[in-house]
């Protein structure tokens, strides 16, 4: 297994840092909201079930399932992302923990549910194992990855910009490929391992709505790391050129005037403990 301990580290310290999550909940998060009713759906809790919500961020899935009727904790990593978690959702208990290593019993929820955390871990087969672990038998795991290039008109824009227009002596820590779970191929496996079975993938339609076609830049830009990594390490012509070049794009794709609607679809996976 690679080590991607320096990707781990750089997570870590940048999703800790409040003007990220700020960000990251006012902005790109707006498309991960869309998801929420279909995680919570595919999660199968109802009245009374007993729900983890693992990489929890500002607390949006875990307050779709409390709506639905579960009895929820929260979990994350980054003390910024909890303090708005608490804020905006007081009727969940909300814990800081390592998503690798969870501070619970075997056996202890109906359901477990990460959205859009399983890119942030660097061993997320680690982490897959714990939910198995916590889980009651026949409870139910299920987590949000956006979809790749090839289908997500935002990655497809925004990565394909860095490519054309980014300096070649930038570079990231080595860390897990970023659309990796929204391929069954690849996710399939990976679940029946750590002991799951009946996986299943869904798309989610999820969709930026701006009135600058550039937001998308700063989306990334200011409300991510790994993405803000690459971006804020541009010399600045090449970020002033990338930003251009996605401006352009949305519009060319999507129409000259605002409001502009860019795709950024997700794959919901589920499985069965």
């Amino acid at each position: 297994m690679e080590n991607f301990a320096e990707f781990g580290k750089a997570e870590l310290k940048g999703w800790s840092e409040p003007q990220t999550a700020k960000a990251y909940a006012e902005g790109f998060a707006s498309a991960a909201e869309q998801c929420v009713a279909d995680i919570v759906e595919t999660s199968l809790v109802t009245n009374g079930s007993v729900a983890l919500d693992v990489c929890c961020g500002q607390g949006i899935v875990a307050k779709g399932l409390a709506t639905a009727g579960a009895e929820v904790i929260g979990l994350d990593f980054s003390p910024a992302m909890l303090e708005i978690a608490r804020r905006e959702v007081p009727m969940v208990d909300f814990v800081e923990g390592d998503a690798t290593t969870l501070p619970f019993a075997d056996n202890s929820f109906d359901a477990v549910t990460m959205g859009f955390g399983i890119l942030h871990i660097p061993n997320a087969e680690a982490a897959i194992k714990e939910a198995k672990r916590v889980l009651k038998p026949g409870g139910r795991f299920v987590y949000s990855v956006w979809e790749s290039p090839e289908t997500s008109a935002a990655f497809r824009i925004v990565f394909g910009a860095i490519e054309r227009f980014g300096s070649k002596d930038v570079s990231l820590p080595p860390g897990p490929p970023l659309h990796a779970f929204a391929n069954p191929e690849y996710a399939y496996p990976i679940l029946i391992a750590a002991g799951f079975t009946e996986p299943h993938m869904r798309s989610s339609s999820s969709v930026w709505e701006v009135s600058d076609p550039a937001t998308p830049f700063d989306y990334f830009h200011d409300g991510t790391v790994r993405g803000a990594l690459l971006l804020r390490s541009q010399p600045a012509e090449n970020a002033s050129a990338i930003r251009a070049a996605i401006a352009k794009a949305v519009q060319v794709e999507f129409g000259s005037v605002a409001p502009w609607r860019v795709p950024i679809p997700a794959a919901i996976v589920s499985a069965t403990a």
